[in-house]
């Protein structure tokens, strides 16, 4: 069940009524959210009503008996049997078909990273267990993150189910709906058109096309990867303030990063922090006298978490890349002082910035390509320097043109719209979601493509 699907929004429409009208029995409407939860899971095979519910019973037992346990080699061997139990799911969700023996097209690494902040954060007693079963399948089975997050702390989500009011505000009513509406502009009038107009055609056969338009179609899937993932983002947070939680942020502004870890700040926010807090910061020899730790740990967590995207060369160097860019801005910081502040001068500004998306977008050519001679064919043409603009249409520089503005705005432009609509009467609220509606239908006729990050 997509996300973009009119089979999602009717879900969600009934699931909002149903979960409303019976909150003031609270346990009741737990029950129907975990229902729901497991519709959602269904909807993508009847292996996942078995698989994941038991392994996350199995997770909130480990949780309970490492609270309980005071013995640290206790705790430790509990621990790690959560780790092997979940990564043995990301594994196993990432196997072909062939391997395994069953069609697994629902990859559970976000459900996986989810559980496994419960049992961490316990270990660490940087949280606390969930009170019962029912909250904690409730809350880690929750069907907005299922599919690709945002990557949401078990003791963080758990504990807002006992803090709802009745009923939803009119704010974060409002704000859900702006954010659903957002999501679906992104995905729909931006990423997908930018996909089908030149960005798949270019990276499927790059040999066709000029350097230019390999370049600005280089560009295009840069925009379209940001709009998808975190259309995505929105309609997920939206849907969860729906029924009034609080998932975390994901995206903010990314491509304005002035260095690489910036740009971590700012993309995959609920990712990277996991790959900081939960992996990085568990690495050997942080503590040590020898600097060279941290910044080969920086290089191996990325190049972890290329290898997590796909056991291809082209994750491998992405991830590379990333890291050790990362290892080389850690180093280039601790050498001139930490504290000593960037130039402000716009021209300074631009040019760490400028650098910063190229480096990126050169990392994006081998995420997005099918293989490594498909990527280095890319770089090829881009090197040759020619020139033509044949196969680039009005509305594709347009869009993309759009996606770019859009993007660079200022922030407060974006408060400002969201507030406006939240302000704004219900029925003004419904026919500006409406249009949107009319927009995406007439732009997409031929239906949403899967959201991107789903199949990580």
């Amino acid at each position: 069940m997509l996300l973009t699907s009119s089979e999602y929004f009717a879900f969600l429409a009934i699931l909002f009524f149903a979960f409303w009208l019976t909150m003031r029995w609270r346990q009741p409407a737990m029950g129907l959210i975990l229902l729901a939860n497991l519709l959602f899971l269904g909807r993508w095979g009847v292996i996942y009503l078995a698989l994941v519910p038991l392994c996350a019973i199995c997770d909130f037992m480990i949780g309970r008996a490492i609270e309980r346990n005071t013995a640290t080699p206790v705790r430790r061997i509990l621990l790690w049997v959560s780790i092997i139990l979940n990564l043995s799911l990301i594994v196993t969700s990432k196997l072909p078909t062939s391997s395994v023996g069953i069609a697994l097209p629902l990859s559970l690494s976000f459900y996986a990273f989810q559980s496994l902040t419960y049992t961490i954060d316990i270990y660490r007693k940087d949280g606390k267990a969930a009170p019962n079963l029912w909250t904690y399948l409730t809350s880690v089975l929750f069907f907005p993150t299922m599919l690709a997050g945002p990557i949401t702390r078990m003791t963080s989500l758990a504990p807002q189910w006992a803090r709802l009011k009745v009923p939803l505000s009119p704010e974060d009513g409002g704000k859900a709906l702006y954010l659903i509406a957002l999501g679906g502009c992104k995905k729909f009038l931006i990423a997908d058109y930018l996909a089908e107009n030149l960005v798949n055609r270019v990276f499927d056969t790059p040999a066709l096309y000029s350097a230019f338009e390999v370049l600005v179609g280089a560009y295009g899937y840069a925009f379209q990867l940001y709009y998808d993932f975190s259309g995505y983002s929105d309609i997920a947070i939206g849907s969860a303030l729906l029924l009034g939680l609080k998932l975390p942020a994901n995206f903010n502004r990314p491509y304005e990063a002035l260095n690489l870890a910036d740009f971590w700040r700012r993309w995959h926010i609920s990712l990277s922090s996991w790959l900081r807090d939960y992996l990085y910061f568990s690495l050997p020899g942080l503590r040590s006298k020898w600097k060279i730790f941290t910044y080969w740990n920086l290089a191996l967590t990325m190049i972890l978490g290329g290898i997590w995207h796909g056991f291809t060369w082209n994750f491998l160097i992405w991830g590379s890349l990333h890291g050790f860019g990362l290892a080389v801005n850690r180093w280039w910081q601790v050498t001139r002082g930490e504290k000593k502040p960037y130039s402000e001068f716009f021209l300074a500004r631009f040019l760490r910035g400028f650098a910063t998306f190229h480096f990126v977008l050169l990392a994006w050519i081998f995420f997005r390509a099918e293989s490594l001679q498909g990527a280095l064919d890319m770089l090829t043409i881009l090197a040759s320097g020619t020139f033509a603009t044949d196969n680039i249409s009005p509305g594709y520089a347009v869009v993309l043109g759009a996606g770019v503005l859009f993007h660079y705005l200022p922030k407060n432009w974006y408060a400002t719209s969201m507030r406006v609509f939240i302000e704004a009467p219900a029925f003004a609220q419904g026919v500006a979601v409406a249009l949107a509606v009319a927009c995406i239908q007439y732009v997409s006729a031929t239906g949403a493509a899967p959201f991107m990050y789903q199949k990580f």
